[in-house]
């Protein structure tokens, strides 16, 4: 029998939990992954996609070798090619594209599919920039909420999660931890055994919902009229830390002016949240201590996310929460890293310092009305045909003709149905790489435990490689793995003192170092050195100073909200074509409220059609009473190979930009609903070319 041995592993996924793995293997081969006992936060416990990554890394449809399309645009009918031919075909297009059109006609796309340092935000970016292409404006996921929590906070930085097992409070505002953050629901759960109440607020009873003490519904986009109601009833029954307030925050009377109008009534006609228990929220927060909040990622992706955010996040500070083991709040936690993000991506290697950046949330308009026009989109880390919001434009934009579209991934994803070339791309298990969390402190090496599978390349190699190819001869395409990650670490960050490339590689994993450089209340950088509940930086960008509740954008021209939420199973698109976990979350579905259903003759089990301006899909419903009437959620981001009752989501997501950091707004959608008949629910594509049969 093969000699089974254990190595230690990271998870590479966009989750904030970063969990430290064991990974078992036999004969050469990886056969079990599991959490690795010994990390502080991870403690053993990991999900079950994670558990199943040996049959996605050896899944029957994992991509070995470069492909070149055969078949039109819309179809999977591909050729396979070598590497040479591959590099070849793109160096020429690339310099055929530059001398016609400059090199901003090429666009990298990308996000974090992986959330490796060097695989995510290395090799590529260096790459890019040498090359003179367009920037991608990354901001689909976190950038409104960061910037609104900066706004408040100075920096997008909060408490240790550890500390969190000592709240007596912990409130779990838009975010279903149980499937998204597991290791804060450990600790929350260890809270509760404490004595500690958890309450949740969201768009609709999710899992996280059913495992909470208190479940508060809310209409989407409402939050921040949430938040300045509770911060009305602390200000009218003085349940303020007076001392705190005076010592370490900026504005308070002007606030004390402006929660005036967010009366517990008034506050509920907005959010559909019952006067009585506004006010008892209130009571809950103002009276004890420590209390935490988690704030989620849901939140942000509406038209007024940024503001939601920096509304929220004054709460702790009313009651003098910063400081206390526990309390306080935490959106991310990853300005902690302080890694050298010029050392690692070299943006002066841009020949045009003006160039310009487009942004992911609307690369289909990018790709339809660019002025000079996209003529080449390099797409990795991304499934940009099913995760970038209004899908009929996007998928329009990518079955150009003249657009010649790059994909590096492990599979053929629904992107891929639009490339020219494919390339295959390595798993994490095959990668070196440096691991930091957006949620706990702990920095992460990881070493490669097999090797590349068939002719599979890291990003960092690939970008390696075609920049030589490309004839750059800068130095910085000489170097390795290991010295892009000292580079990273060559940082005059106060919380990576102590923490070495070779420290890392002995232990695995050190935590970073938040003795030497203490934030809040101790340290706030703000403009004003205090919290601000008043912001001059703001004011001098024409926005409220204080924080606000505005109305969403989307005209009400359909009369119910859409929140499309991720799945337990599925990470945005990722493991979306595992078929154990596809089974688990069964067929994509709408949850609709009793009311709304009733009104258009909907019983739950029946196919119903979901549309607006931009799009539409057909979905399962489900009826019930787990959302607020006129609010409708769907959850997780379908493959659309194979599954003939489904289009994406994001066909019905605008592309407008949010209020702080040019953030996705997806949740701040409308549509309307009508049952299907049978011989109508079959969908029909979003694309002509889709037609095509492979």
């Amino acid at each position: 029998m093969p000699q089974q041995t254990i190595a230690p592993s990271v998870c590479p996924f966009d989750c904030p939990d970063t969990c430290s793995l064991n990974v078992v293997k036999e004969g050469g081969k990886i056969i079990k992954v599991s959490g690795n006992p010994q990390h502080p936060v991870t403690k053993g416990a990991i999900c079950n996609k994670v558990r199943l990554l040996p049959q996605r890394v050896y899944h029957k449809e994992r991509l070995l070798q470069p492909l070149r399309r055969r078949g039109p645009k819309g179809t999977l009918t591909f050729d396979p090619i070598t590497w040479d031919e591959a590099y070849a075909e793109l160096v020429s297009r690339f310099q055929s594209i530059i001398e016609r059109y400059g090199s901003e006609a090429i666009l990298p796309y990308s996000f974090y599919g992986n959330m490796g340092v060097l695989n995510a935000e290395g090799m590529d970016r260096r790459f890019f920039n040498r090359l003179g292409a367009s920037h991608l404006d990354r901001t689909i996921c976190n950038s409104a909420g960061s910037e609104g929590f900066r706004y408040t906070m100075g920096v997008n930085a909060g408490i240790d999660p550890e500390e969190t097992v000592a709240s007596n409070l912990i409130i779990i505002w838009g975010a279903n931890i149980i499937a998204t953050n597991m290791h804060q629901a450990i600790y929350a759960d260890q809270a509760r055994k404490r004595g500690a109440t958890i309450v949740h607020i969201d768009v609709h009873q999710n899992r996280t919902a059913r495992w909470a003490d208190w479940f508060i519904p809310i209409l989407p986009g409402t939050d921040a009229a949430l938040a300045l109601g509770i911060m009305h009833v602390i200000v009218t029954e003085d349940l303020v830390n007076h001392p705190f307030i005076t010592r370490h925050t900026y504005g308070y009377e002007e606030l004390v002016e402006h929660v005036q109008t967010y009366k517990p009534q008034y506050v509920s006609r907005i959010t559909g949240v019952p006067s009585d228990d506004i006010v008892h929220l209130a009571r809950l927060y103002g009276t004890t201590s420590p209390s935490f909040i988690r704030i989620g990622n849901g939140l942000q992706h509406h038209d007024n996310g940024g503001m939601t955010v920096r509304t929220i996040t004054c709460l702790p500070a009313l009651t003098g929460q910063w400081g206390i083991k526990g309390g306080g709040a935490l959106k991310g936690n990853a300005w902690y890293a302080g890694l050298s993000l010029p050392a690692l991506q070299r943006p002066e290697l841009h020949p045009n310092p003006h160039a310009r950046t487009i942004n992911m949330n609307q690369l289909g308009n990018a790709l339809l009305n660019a002025t000079p026009p996209i003529k080449a989109l390099f797409v990795y880390n991304s499934n940009p045909a099913l995760v970038s919001p209004d899908q009929n434009k996007v998928r329009e934009g990518l079955m150009r003709d003249d657009l010649f579209t790059v994909v590096h991934d492990l599979f053929l994803t629904d992107t891929c149905r639009f490339a020219n070339i494919v390339l295959p791309a390595t798993s994490h298990f095959e990668n070196r790489d440096l691991y930091k969390s957006y949620w706990h402190l702990y920095l992460q090496l990881h070493e490669p435990i097999i090797e590349p599978l068939g002719e599979s390349k890291s990003n960092f190699t690939l970008f390696k490689e075609l920049a030589l190819r490309m004839g750059f001869d800068d130095a910085c395409f000489q170097c390795t793995e290991t010295d892009m990650i000292r580079e990273a670490m060559d940082s005059d960050s106060p919380y990576l003192t102590d923490v070495t490339y070779e420290s890392l590689k002995t232990r695995g994993w050190i935590k970073l170092n938040l003795r030497h450089h203490p934030l809040f209340p101790t340290h706030i950088p703000t403009p004003s050195g205090k919290i601000e509940f008043y912001s001059e930086s703001l004011q001098q960008l024409g926005w409220p100073p204080l924080p606000d509740h505005t109305p969403l954008r989307e005209p009400e021209t359909y009369p119910l909200q859409l929140v499309s939420a991720p799945n337990h199973n599925f990470l945005n698109s990722t493991f979306g074509n595992m078929e154990s976990l596809k089974h688990a979350e069964r067929e994509p579905f709408l949850a609709m409220h009793v009311a709304d259903a009733e009104k258009r003759s909907v019983r739950s089990g029946d196919l119903v059609w979901v549309w607006n301006d931009r799009g539409q899909c057909c979905l399962r419903a489900r009826v019930g009473t787990n959302l607020l009437k006129g609010v409708v959620v769907s959850q997780g981001l379908w493959w659309d190979g194979g599954n003939p009752h489904h289009q994406p989501i994001n066909a019905l997501t605008p592309q407008r930009l949010s209020d702080f950091g040019q953030g996705a707004a997806f949740f701040s959608t409308r549509v309307d609903v009508e049952r299907a008949c049978a011989e109508t629910s079959v969908m029909q594509p979003l694309t002509e070319g889709i037609r095509q049969t492979e």
